[in-house]
């Protein structure tokens, strides 16, 4: 499955975004790494460099991860409450290197309103397509991160995190040898 290149951008920052309070720690914890993250992601608009703006994109943070493990009815609720709380209103729009693409807030809306729009226009793409179940949890016993299965064959099962696919690897590896000397 091919999603629109602007929604692959936001289902991955939603990934990120999720990720960053992955197995019990948080790489959000100041207004300096939301920066960063901000900049990593590419993500433009107005800002209030403030505690409150990084709550509330904690708050989001949160609304997403369990949208993320959600049913599709469930996850369309979230995704409509998203909308209406930011009153967005879809317009197509190109602005620095990113070509045409959808936009349903101003530039000038609150951070939280604006990652939370974008992640909610992504998702109604995966919801309207029935790709719910690209939408995961890794695999591995240890880690709670999210997954974006974007393969073709829709065997994409570890987070990028870590290193959970390598060691699921070498532990099934190592498995396989103690049966044989047995």
């Amino acid at each position: 499955m091919h999603f629109a290149p602007d929604t692959e951008i936001a289902l991955r920052t939603v990934v990120n975004l999720i990720n960053t309070a992955a197995n019990g720690e948080d790489s959000l914890a100041s207004v300096e790494d939301l920066d960063e993250f901000l900049e990593a992601e590419e993500f433009s608009g107005s800002r209030t460099h403030d505690e409150a703006e990084l709550r509330s994109v904690k708050r989001l943070r949160s609304e997403l991860a369990s949208l993320w493990a959600a049913d599709e009815d469930t996850a369309a609720k979230t995704v409509n409450k998203l909308l209406i709380d930011a009153q967005a209103l879809p317009q197509l729009v190109k602005h620095d290197h990113w070509d045409w693409h959808l936009h349903a807030t101003t530039p000038e809306a609150p951070l939280a309103d604006r990652m939370g729009t974008e992640a909610a226009m992504a998702i109604v793409d995966v919801i309207r397509s029935q790709e719910m179940d690209r939408m995961r949890v890794c695999a591995a016993d240890d880690c709670d991160a999210v997954v974006l299965d974007l393969s073709r064959n829709r065997s994409k099962l570890y987070c990028d995190t870590g290193n959970c696919a390598n060691r699921a690897h070498v532990a099934a590896y190592r498995a396989r040898k103690a049966a044989e000397g047995d």
